[in-house]
């Protein structure tokens, strides 16, 4: 295996010259630089980065966290579109990229702290974490930079991306409502997703600002979940039957809303209008197709290793980045 021993006396230089050359140090001659380059290649060179890295104190690697990564996400892709987007922006930065998933059971063998400096990873890009996880508290109290995917949280070490939860809602239900719906049911994701809270949030202002009443009972939630939110639009359009349009917080659970409506024989958007969020793939190739608020998830996973990366090398001082939604009209509106 060749080391730098070899290429220095190749190259005729020291050892030291070749370290720093190979390093980008920028005090090295560019003429004597090239050379160095040119016979490391010649040399099958290659570093070894463990080494490297014990010296720099830095490994160049970012890990992405996620929480509860299973079958179901499959469908709508979400997960899959962040890490094209961190896979991405981290390729541009010559960083690599490590995934690691975690549950409750592994968090409580192993500290956040732990998990990372076992991985060797110098930040961490953290999606799908519950605003109730035992390791959110641990990011936060940690000294290990962290990007967080939609929840908005700020320190020295902890970033944050998302989307304008609030506003996207108020799109979609002012969408609703330009349809000349009065009477808007939301079905929500559930109380330990900070997007929910937000879209809730977003679904009561537009009620608010439109003169129309909230009613409690027209807010049910479906766990982001296709069937859990076919069950429960089933019940909550049986009880409530003047409900002309349902508000979905994922696309996922207003496919399931679809199915509801077909089983009671209501015509979309004749008897019911529905609207999702996310955009994902399958909501253009649904029948009808289904209106949603789009969020771009490769930007949210760029964005978010673009911003872990500018805290690791210093670059940036505002931690956190939010991106626009867009209203996207198809016919189940």
């Amino acid at each position: 295996m060749t080391t730098i021993k070899d290429i220095a006396r190749v190259a005729g230089v020291s050892v030291t010259t070749v370290s720093r050359a190979l390093n980008g140090y920028s005090d090295v001659n560019p003429k004597t630089r090239k050379r160095i380059q040119e016979v490391a290649k010649e040399l099958n060179y290659s570093p070894n980065t463990v080494a490297r890295s014990l010296v720099m104190k830095k490994s160049k690697t970012i890990g992405l966290l996620v929480s509860d990564m299973n079958r179901e996400g499959v469908k709508d892709n979400f997960t899959f579109e962040v890490l094209c987007g961190i896979n991405e922006a981290s390729a541009y930065s010559e960083y690599d990229l490590v995934l690691f998933s975690t549950t409750s059971s592994k968090q409580n063998e192993k500290t956040y702290t732990q998990l990372c400096r076992e991985r060797r990873v110098d930040g961490v890009i953290l999606q799908g974490i519950k605003t109730d996880d035992p390791y959110l508290q641990e990011v936060v109290d940690s000294d290990i930079p962290c990007v967080l995917v939609d929840i908005p949280m700020e320190s020295q070490t902890v970033g944050y991306v998302t989307t304008d939860n609030i506003d996207g809602a108020k799109k979609a239900v002012n969408h609703l409502i330009s349809c000349g719906h009065k009477n808007i049911a939301m079905i929500n994701g559930h109380e330990k997703a900070d997007v929910s809270i937000r879209r809730l949030r977003g679904y009561r202002e537009a009620l608010e600002q439109n003169d129309l009443t909230f009613h409690p009972d027209w807010l049910v939630n479906g766990d982001f979940k296709e069937d859990e939110a076919e069950k429960v639009a089933k019940k909550l359009l049986k009880q409530y039957p003047e409900i002309s349009a349902i508000f979905c917080a994922s696309d996922l659970m207003a496919l399931g809303v679809l199915k509801a409506a077909k089983w009671l024989g209501r015509k979309i958007p004749e008897d019911l209008a529905v609207i999702g969020y996310d955009d994902i793939t399958l909501a253009a190739y649904s029948t009808p197709s289904l209106s949603t608020i789009r969020q771009d998830k490769f930007n949210l996973g760029f964005e978010a290793a673009v911003l872990l990366i500018d805290m690791l090398e210093g670059k940036k001082q505002i931690h956190s980045r939010i991106i626009d939604t867009e209203l996207i009209i198809r016919e189940s509106t």
